[in-house]
């Protein structure tokens, strides 16, 4: 076993973990954060993508201990508690880019990082960059146009 310090959501977190404890079952686990999803272990649906230092990975293909004092933000963080969604969680409100709900925390945050990197993507990019993250529910046209108009409102001053 060993102590694990990281930063998750902004706030310091400790906890212990076996050398192949992958990050998505110490966030589930341990840190009881359940809003990151297990869909296939294999690193092919996207259910389980977090921020890692900013870039969304699939937490299912990291092992813990790659984490150590490196920040994550999951699909819990992107808004203050008690407070607004963030711009992206709002879109997929608004536009129905979601149904069983399943895959869309890891949709979600894939899309929070396409657009800190690309704040005016086009329905061809956000596609490419949803591409790790597989919906057997809405047939992403919905997701797509989600990602659109989160865009949208972050480029008319939406804080995320």
């Amino acid at each position: 076993m060993r102590q694990l310090q990281l930063r998750v959501n902004g706030r310091p977190a400790a906890a212990a973990a076996e050398p192949n404890t992958l990050l998505v079952d110490l966030l589930r686990g341990p840190l009881g954060l359940t809003g990151t999803h297990i869909g296939c272990d294999t690193s092919q649906c996207g259910a389980c993508t977090v921020l890692l230092d900013g870039e969304a990975v699939k937490s299912c293909a990291v092992l813990a201990v790659q984490a150590e004092g490196r920040s994550v933000t999951t699909i819990e963080g992107l808004a203050p508690e008690g407070g607004p969604l963030h711009p992206v969680q709002e879109a997929f409100v608004a536009c129905h880019g979601l149904q069983c709900g399943f895959c869309t925390p890891g949709m979600v945050m894939t899309a929070v990082c396409l657009l800190k990197t690309d704040p005016r993507p086009s329905a061809e990019r956000i596609a490419h960059a949803l591409e790790g993250n597989l919906c057997r529910c809405t047939g992403y046209a919905n997701i797509v146009e989600s990602v659109q108009v989160a865009a949208r409102a972050i480029a008319q001053g939406s804080q995320p």
